[in-house]
């Protein structure tokens, strides 16, 4: 029998988190809780969950920041819930290094989904040995690893997915809602928008100068491309 997937939640809200936690227990995950940041933070480190599911709107230390603390030494996961309607918060979110986000109030049966498909894509592996050679850079597609010279890369799930569509097909041109598409198996107008936060990291961890990249390039009111080798 395979080890059970493990998903903290991290909610101030005792409904939702009941709520949530249910429909997380009855689709087989394990389920932790952590009502602030600061008890988020302690169960990350101290549990090692395989996913999180964060709400935004935090008492002491917001989710914003846990993110910011997490990804300081993890890539784990994070789903990014919150009732906040402004585009910023969910984009600053993306750019810190999240891998998704709802809005409130959400179907938890989407969030599910939500959480199977991150998984997805974080657990893939895809044939024997495939390698892909862009740029400075080597993608150990079954190792989901990718190395500059001889330093590692470290990116989220999605990070790694969206280079890798890219890079795959120097010189290709994809849409906001291609690459949407290609990560997550669907494409919403909503959340075009993310990709450029996801882009935004890439390039931030890949290029010379973020400022000035040579790798992954805007292609102004189309999208995005890898530069041609």
């Amino acid at each position: 029998m395979g080890r059970v997937t493990t998903v903290l939640i991290v909610e101030d809200e005792l409904k939702i988190t009941r709520l949530v936690r249910d429909y997380l227990e009855q689709a087989g995950f394990a389920v932790l809780e952590a009502a602030d940041g600061q008890a988020a933070l302690s169960l990350a480190r101290s549990q090692r969950p395989d996913m999180i599911v964060l709400d935004l709107g935090l008492p002491g230390i917001d989710g914003l920041d846990v993110t910011r603390r997490l990804r300081e030494t993890s890539s784990v996961p994070i789903i990014m819930v919150t009732a906040r309607t402004e585009e910023t918060d969910r984009i600053v979110g993306l750019e810190l290094g999240a891998d998704d986000y709802l809005t409130k109030p959400f179907s938890p049966k989407e969030l599910v989904a939500r959480i199977r498909a991150v998984l997805r894509r974080a657990d893939a592996t895809m044939g024997g040995g495939e390698m892909v050679r862009a740029g400075p850079m080597t993608i150990d597609i079954p190792k989901r690893r990718v190395t500059i010279g001889d330093g590692d890369v470290s990116l989220t799930a999605t990070e790694f997915d969206v280079l890798l569509a890219l890079a795959r097909h120097p010189g290709r041109i994809y849409t906001r809602a291609q690459l949407l598409d290609l990560v997550h198996g669907v494409s919403f107008q909503s959340y075009e928008r993310s990709i450029d936060a996801h882009i935004k990291n890439i390039r931030r961890k890949i290029e010379p100068d973020p400022s000035r990249p040579v790798y992954v390039l805007t292609v102004y009111g189309v999208g995005y491309k890898f530069a041609d080798a």
